[in-house]
């Protein structure tokens, strides 16, 4: 199936370049923008799967836009792709609902996988902020901490299900705050339960908390 994607880059050079790569590779570019406010308003009438954001452009940025493209195109997964390697950005990128942060130093061909591994639900971090985000996330104020094996084993967006569950939201409500579908919720549930050696969401919150 062909992923249709919105590439969002304020530097023209970029942009053609992704653009012209994400073709090659067999996704369909639907569109691209120059800036946020650009971006929400193609985001819009294009509904695409994918959009491949930059953080930082004049205006409206990346993280201010980011929120604000998933509610144009709920059925849209958002990657963010920066030279930005701060906890700040990222954080608030994952935060917002961000499906991946990717940094423009990896090969041209790392940064297709990940956008296919998006496209099949999974999460995308470079290597270099994935470790952040997990330290990160462990440190989060919530009574316990992530135990280490947990968060090693499981994906950042696996992670985040995973807490939404303990906080006791339902798989529709969960869908609403990741501004995913209930079936991608269900999937990311089926394989954090699997990653876990579990059967069920009482057994996986009964090793959250242990």
């Amino acid at each position: 199936m062909t992923e249709r994607i919105l590439v969002v880059d304020d530097h023209p050079l970029t942009r053609d370049a992704l653009a012209g790569l994400l073709a090659q590779q067999g996704f369909e570019v639907v569109g691209q923008a120059a800036s946020g406010e650009e971006a929400i308003e193609l985001a819009r009438e294009l509904q695409p799967q994918l959009v491949l954001l930059d953080l930082t452009m004049p205006g409206l940025g990346g993280l201010a836009a980011l929120p604000l493209v998933r509610a144009a195109a709920p059925g849209a997964e958002v990657v963010v792709l920066t030279a930005a390697e701060d906890d700040g950005s990222l954080l608030q990128a994952i935060r917002s609902g961000a499906a991946g942060y990717l940094l423009k130093s990896e090969p041209p061909g790392r940064i297709v996988e990940f956008l296919r591994g998006v496209a099949r639900g999974e999460a995308a971090l470079s290597g270099a902020v994935a470790r952040r985000l997990l330290e990160q996330v462990r440190e989060e104020p919530r009574g316990n901490a992530v135990p280490e094996a947990m968060a090693q084993a499981l994906s950042a967006r696996e992670l985040e299900v995973l807490l939404l569950l303990d906080s006791h939201l339902s798989t529709e409500e969960i869908a609403q705050r990741l501004f995913i579908s209930e079936h991608t919720v269900r999937s990311h549930v089926k394989n954090l339960l699997a990653k876990l050696g579990v059967s069920s969401r009482r057994e996986a919150l009964e090793k959250l908390r242990s």
